[in-house]
């Protein structure tokens, strides 16, 4: 399996991604990254409340130059979910035109546009038809009819999270997508909760991150979902109804997606999760490898990966996701969470 991960800008005590892709050449397919300045799925790359790396933008061009001599595929996010008065604008239009040309001079171009806009897929597929337009997961397309409404549109899918543990319903969307000639691409190791009610909300909250941050808001009121959830211990199984594929798990979808998608571009430790997924093995703590982890919000308890059931994946994989007729998750929970203050013995039962 190869990976696409997520690019970010380091600070000065942290590791430059072009090191680690080189560390793990053999096993990245392409990086996704964000542009300077442009709304998209994560926070803007170079400014923070009015405060702009004048940098940033000079190294971001610097290591895709470096990415695409080792032959690393270019994936240019422009997943905002929401683009407001512009969304179907000819001055986005323009926008985007100009910085696929900018690219194509910085670096021969790039590979392929991820966008959960509509409107934005059909820009770059009339300036660049050669790059291939690829639905981000935000869309939440996980059906063939799905794939079908905008096939015209796009040559790729990164596929709704909430199917990741239904090989058979991944084998049906690859059977389709094989005789259409479109990839699939899986998220690997997101921490966000199955069909979370505010996804909508968040991620147009984060397209409009900039004048939300320079905004009076409502004091003590947070706006994720997952954070007030999970402050009541009795909902902690859910996170491990969610959608997050084990390194151990990775072969099982070899030639049902394409490639995984890591989750790393605000992740606070790349290295950590691209080698767990490269090696198909992480000993620790299952939170570390997600975005978000939510180690927080479990400590001192963490999820010991190496706890897990022979047979999870099969269970889990397997289960229909009638998670309100089942105990498994919560059984397993009582597994796999140990208490870092004072660690259990070892040899809980398997159940």
């Amino acid at each position: 399996m190869k990976f696409s991960v997520g690019y970010q800008l380091p600070d000065e005590h942290e590791e430059p991604l072009v090191d680690l892709v080189s560390d793990y050449r053999e096993h990245v397919a392409e990086v996704y990254f964000a542009w300077a300045g442009m709304p998209s799925g994560r926070a803007n790359l170079t400014e923070r409340r009015g405060y702009v790396d004048w940098t940033g933008q000079r190294r971001l061009e610097a290591d895709l130059a470096a990415l695409r001599q080792m032959g690393v595929r270019l994936n240019l996010l422009l997943n905002a979910n929401c683009y407001g008065g512009l969304a179907v604008s000819q001055y986005l239009k323009n926008q985007v035109a100009s910085l696929l040309d900018h690219l194509g001079d910085l670096t021969g171009g790039v590979d392929a546009v991820t966008t959960a806009s509509p409107a934005v897929a059909a820009m770059v597929k009339e300036h660049s038809p050669q790059v291939e337009v690829r639905a981000s997961v935000n869309m939440r397309i996980g059906t063939v009819d799905g794939m079908a409404y905008v096939a015209h549109l796009f040559d790729g899918y990164c596929v709704q999270r909430e199917h990741n543990r239904d090989l058979a319903h991944l084998a049906r969307l690859r059977q389709w997508a094989d005789r259409e000639g479109k990839r699939l691409t899986l998220l690997a190791n997101s921490g966000c909760l199955p069909h979370c009610s505010g996804q909508t909300f968040h991620d147009n909250l984060v397209a409009h991150e900039r004048e939300v941050d320079e905004t009076l808001n409502v004091p003590g009121w947070s706006p994720t979902v997952c954070r007030g959830f999970l402050r009541d211990r009795s909902h902690w199984p859910v996170l491990l109804r969610s959608t997050w594929i084990r390194p151990e798990d990775v072969a099982r979808y070899e030639g049902r997606v394409d490639q995984m998608k890591l989750a790393t571009r605000m992740h606070s430790r790349p290295r950590l999760v691209l080698d767990a997924y490269a090696r198909g093995r992480h000993v620790g703590n299952l939170l570390d490898l997600l975005e978000p982890g939510f180690a927080g919000a479990l400590a001192p308890m963490v999820i010991d990966n190496t706890r897990f059931p022979d047979d999870w994946f099969e269970r889990t994989s397997t289960c229909g996701r009638r998670c309100e007729t089942c105990d498994y998750c919560e059984r397993v929970l009582e597994d796999v969470l140990v208490n870092v203050e004072s660690p259990p013995a070892r040899g809980a039962a398997r159940r």
